[in-house]
């Protein structure tokens, strides 16, 4: 009996090696610039064959080969945090009102509602469970995070997943370092719209002084002169993060239009320097990048 333990014991704890070597060889890859490998995000998880937000969705990405899961969380009754888009639960689940007016305990008698409306068996999961799936499994981009890292850096703390998480926002360089004081493992990355007013002054003052590991663009066309300052960013130790999800945020240049014609726009994402992909048809976009060579890690 001894003998079964110790094995088991063995191989639990292989296990559990084998999948901080994983998040380690993604984090190493993350943050060389010079690398041609393109990571893969799912926007919300694997929501076309799980609840959005949901632990089904996160384990889903991860086991079809994503990189990172990009998940939303929003603040209970009770000062708890769960993963929930909207700040109302009428949408993806069978409740009706907002997150803030619920417990979290009152929020998990609701189930959560599949991309066509039906009911699944899947409830509103705590940040803790969320980040107890993406342990080991796959890197987590929390959207809001940054608004909420004071009080959410226990639940953080608490699953051991500080390494795997990744923050973004629009604040100022001195805003960012005040509020990453005294974190050493978590990543961030400045979001900027492109057409707006000041945008080229503000990615590069992280470009000199903070050093992102990338930097998440967006922009609604795909001919304007500020997208010349995309090789900038590639050239300067730090990944273009872009985002396929619609057209908006990509110059038109979408996921749904790659569908029939992949060349003509994850290619398109590509060529202009690409290497971190924020997407809805995340197995399609891993197939395609396979194909490209884009992939090996």
């Amino acid at each position: 009996m001894k003998k079964i333990l110790f094995t088991v014991g063995l191989w639990c704890l292989a296990l559990c090696v084998q999948a901080a070597g994983h998040i380690s060889r993604l984090r190493a890859e993350l943050q060389d610039s010079r690398s041609d490998y393109v990571f893969v995000v799912a926007h919300r998880g694997d929501w076309r064959h799980a609840p959005e937000n949901s632990v089904a969705a996160i384990k889903g990405a991860a086991d079809m080969g994503v990189d990172m899961v990009e998940i939303d969380i929003q603040r209970t009754k009770d000062g708890g945090f769960v993963l929930m888009h909207d700040g109302s639960i009428d949408r993806t689940t069978e409740g009706k009102g907002n997150v803030a007016d619920y417990t979290v305990e009152e929020l998990k008698r609701f189930r959560l509602r599949r991309a066509d409306g039906s009911l699944s068996d899947e409830t509103i999961p705590t940040l803790e469970e969320a980040l107890t799936a993406c342990k080991g499994a796959v890197l987590v981009n929390i959207d809001k995070g940054g608004d909420y890292l004071s009080e959410i850096a226990p639940i953080i703390r608490k699953t051991g997943t500080e390494d795997h998480v990744v923050l973004k926002g629009r604040g100022t360089v001195e805003e960012v370092e005040r509020q990453l004081s005294g974190y050493k493992d978590i990543l961030y990355m400045p979001v900027v719209d492109l057409d707006g007013e000041g945008a080229i002054p503000y990615v590069a003052s992280f470009l000199s002084a903070f050093r992102p590991q990338a930097v998440e663009v967006i922009f609604k066309r795909d001919r304007f002169a500020k997208l010349s300052y995309l090789p900038v960013i590639a050239a300067s130790d730090c990944r273009v993060w872009i985002n396929t999800l619609w057209a908006s945020l990509c110059g038109g240049h979408e996921d749904e239009k790659a569908l029939s014609d992949p060349d003509a726009h994850w290619g398109w994402v590509l060529d202009r320097g690409a290497t971190v992909i924020q997407t809805d048809r995340p197995e399609e976009l891993i197939e395609y990048l396979e194909k490209k060579g884009r992939r090996n890690l």
